[in-house]
């Protein structure tokens, strides 16, 4: 498969923090990529990075293609961002939130969609209701709704399941996997392990401002040389004694 985000030797800092410092990854077309780390360990900077949301300080990233830094609007064309924080309008309906995002992205024939994603999430009774009567859940539900409206290629989800119920994150799961069958490319960022490991073909440890350690989740386990080592044994020996990159 061939690589469709290549990263090299990313930085940012912010004032006098270095949080970014030299950050170097590939993601294949068409894989389940999750970003693992801390909190604070730059996750979301990364993102915000790809998504043409910050500048870089320095480093090559190149997206479906395209140079980061001279095509930012062809990259803008072939993604979509669920960010940490429901990004909803609330003073609009759900239903609302969902046909603005359509009609910015010049989606046509969108409305089967529209209600397939309102259905899927539960928000179906409650679409036609402004968004600043919803709990933070439905927020979080109609904000991951609109990200996966439309046809992009590569579909960044920042922690998309925090603040969702065990059922509602189940049908995310479901939604990520079919996605992947789908030919689309995820790149995931998580607080639950369980999670990485339920969905990601590959998975990166981001400490100290690096990759510490990355590979399948076969590859982490065996590297730990424990047959049944979880995801969260690999997580704590990148945080507690350092990861070798491999």
């Amino acid at each position: 498969m061939e690589n469709i985000i290549e990263v090299k030797g990313l930085r940012k800092s912010f004032k006098n923090n270095e949080v970014l410092k030299g950050v170097s990854f590939q993601v294949k077309r068409g894989q389940c990529f999750s970003l693992l780390g801390s909190n604070g360990a730059g996750k979301t900077t990364v993102v915000r990075i790809l998504a043409t949301l910050a500048a870089k300080d320095d480093g090559e990233v190149n997206v479906c293609g395209y140079d980061l830094q001279r095509q930012p609007n062809k990259v803008r064309e072939v993604i979509s961002l669920t960010g940490q924080y429901a990004a909803v309008d609330e003073m609009l309906t759900g239903r609302e939130n969902l046909k603005l995002v359509a009609q910015l992205r010049h989606l046509k024939n969108y409305k089967q969609r529209m209600d397939e994603l309102l259905e899927l999430f539960e928000l179906t009774a409650s679409a036609d209701k402004l968004v600043k009567t919803y709990s933070g859940g439905m927020r979080r539900k109609t904000d991951i709704a609109m990200s996966l409206l439309g046809d992009s290629e590569i579909i960044f989800l920042d922690e998309p399941t925090t603040g969702l119920d065990p059922q509602s994150r189940l049908k995310l799961w479901e939604m990520i996997k079919e996605l992947k069958s789908q030919g689309k490319t995820i790149f995931l960022t998580t607080q639950y392990l369980e999670e990485a490991e339920a969905l990601a073909d590959y998975v990166a440890f981001l400490d100290g401002g690096v990759i510490a350690l990355e590979g399948t989740i076969n590859e982490l386990k065996k590297s730990l040389e424990k047959e049944m080592a979880s995801l969260q044994d690999v997580f704590l020996s990148v945080v507690t004694k350092g990861g070798q990159k491999k």
